[in-house]
């Protein structure tokens, strides 16, 4: 491929089995990317402009290369922009391009759409350039571009996760170090359920950052720079001298990431009904200690529970609408998706999308 053709760019969404705000804790996490995301079509220009498409509608939007590009834009290319700023921070020229991005994911239903859209606008300039990042210095570059351009000062796992996927395995992240492992999730009769409850999720309200800041604030008061650094003996003896909003968050985090060492142990065995047990118990604690669900996330929670062949079911992003997963067996997923429609619709008036999806490969150039 030469800079002067056109190609395609895919870049997958995300769904977090389990592993919920504890990215920007230093914590562990378990993501996959999904079979559904973004593409995009990529034509080189002969000016200096990138110029954003979408097939939902809408002017294209226009960025011009020729100077730097600044924050301060409220529309969907913030998140491009983000990422051509960083690769001029890096001092790179970057060739104009166009960009026309279809989409078969919802754009906040807490499947990362975010960081679909920067992934795929980074490996887009990477290829006009004809040099690449490494993937972790990508991810981080996008990452920072959410930060600074969005206004979400989230973790490493949306961008690690669509930079890292890999078919048939989710990612077990160390957010701290920043180890990745690759965790198989190959058996035929288990499936991951998507479901989107409609409530879209908007992270720059205010909650998000709260969240992180009375995190902060809980490992101030215990005397270390993260919850990570928090042991288990040092918790029992001390968590009771924490005023009780910062107890109730640090209490989530804390046992978060040891939910997520056993999913892993128990996928490793292929012991579903215990990693769906802790799916169960980490929605039980995103929804009381951590306080982000909301109505229509625990309604397809308990609804899910009831249903044979539902390992388990959990809210899944970072909350406050969005989505949730669930593990099910895979002979009876059909019948599990019409069953939650039809819990689902009377009490909300939504008809929930849902879709059922296997681990799927990360972000890379198609053609």
């Amino acid at each position: 491929m030469t800079t002067s053709s056109p190609f395609e760019v895919v870049s997958p969404g995300r769904v977090n089995l389990i592993g919920e705000h504890t990215d920007y804790n230093d914590g562990f996490v378990l993501p996959m990317a999904i079979e559904r995301g973004l593409r995009v079509t990529v034509h080189p220009r002969r000016d200096a402009a990138v110029v954003l498409s979408s097939d939902r509608g809408g002017e294209p939007v226009e960025l011009d290369l020729a100077q730097p590009i600044q924050p301060g834009r409220t529309d969907w290319a913030r998140y491009a922009a983000g990422v051509l700023a960083g690769y001029q921070r890096l001092g790179w020229h970057i060739p104009g391009f166009a960009a026309a991005i279809t989409a078969d994911l919802p754009a906040g239903g807490g499947l990362s759409s975010s960081a679909a859209l920067e992934v795929a606008i980074a490996i887009a300039v990477e290829a006009v350039c004809g040099r690449p990042l490494s993937p972790a210095d990508r991810a981080l570059l996008c990452q920072r571009a959410e930060h600074e351009f969005a206004g979400v000062p989230c973790g490493i796992m949306d961008q690690f996760a669509v930079t890292f996927g890999r078919e048939g395995h989710a990612l077990l992240l160390d957010c701290r170090s920043r180890d990745i492992r690759h965790v198989p999730l190959d058996d035929d009769g288990v499936a991951v359920l998507v479901i989107d409850s409609g409530v879209k999720h908007a992270l720059v309200d205010g909650e998000y950052a709260a969240r992180r800041r009375q995190c902060e604030s809980a490992a101030a008061l215990l005397g270390r720079q993260s919850l990570r650094d928090v042991k288990a003996d040092e918790w029992r003896a001390k968590s009771d001298s924490l005023p009780a909003l910062e107890r109730r968050r640090a209490g989530h985090v804390l046992t978060e990431n040891d939910r997520v060492l056993a999913f892993v142990a128990a996928a490793g065995r292929r012991d579903w009904a215990e990693a769906g047990r802790l799916m169960r118990e980490s929605h039980a604690s995103l929804r009381d200690d951590y306080e982000v669900s909301c109505p229509e996330l625990d309604l397809i929670c308990e609804v899910a529970a009831n249903l044979p062949g539902v390992f388990g079911c959990r809210m899944t992003g970072g909350g406050f609408g969005g989505a949730a997963v669930a593990l099910v067996e895979t002979s009876r997923a059909a019948a599990i998706m019409e069953q939650l429609r039809a819990a689902y619709r009377p009490p909300t008036g939504v008809e929930a999308a849902m879709f059922v999806t296997r681990p799927a490969a990360g972000g890379r150039v198609v053609a």
